[in-house]
């Protein structure tokens, strides 16, 4: 069940990711020049309380290079490295090595 939920939820980030890849690449097609939105307009406008904790109890040396690196990634890459982390921790098992596979 577990594995169910995390595969259909990281297979939802990924499609986000496309969408927020697909919206970009329509903005720097409109507007002649490459545009990438910054996860950093994500992350506050839509997990404000998230932003605040996480500013509040990080470690300073972890603010700096790690999170304030993350928050300049672009959407789109940022939600399609979470999907595919999702879905790889969803694979199958892999079948043991000298075990039939027939009942």
């Amino acid at each position: 069940m577990l594995r169910f939920l995390s595969r259909m939820f990281g297979l939802l980030v990924l499609a986000a990711g496309f969408a927020a890849l697909v919206i970009d690449g329509t903005r720097s097609i409109a507007g002649s020049e490459p545009s990438l939105t910054p996860f950093s307009i994500l992350f506050a406008s839509k997990l404000p309380l998230m932003r605040e904790a996480i500013t509040r109890n990080i470690h300073p040396l972890l603010w700096d290079p790690v999170t304030t690196s993350l928050l300049r990634l672009p959407i789109w890459l940022v939600l399609a490295i979470a999907g595919l982390f999702l879905l790889w921790i969803a694979r199958p098992r892999a079948p043991g090595v000298g075990y039939s596979t027939r009942s």
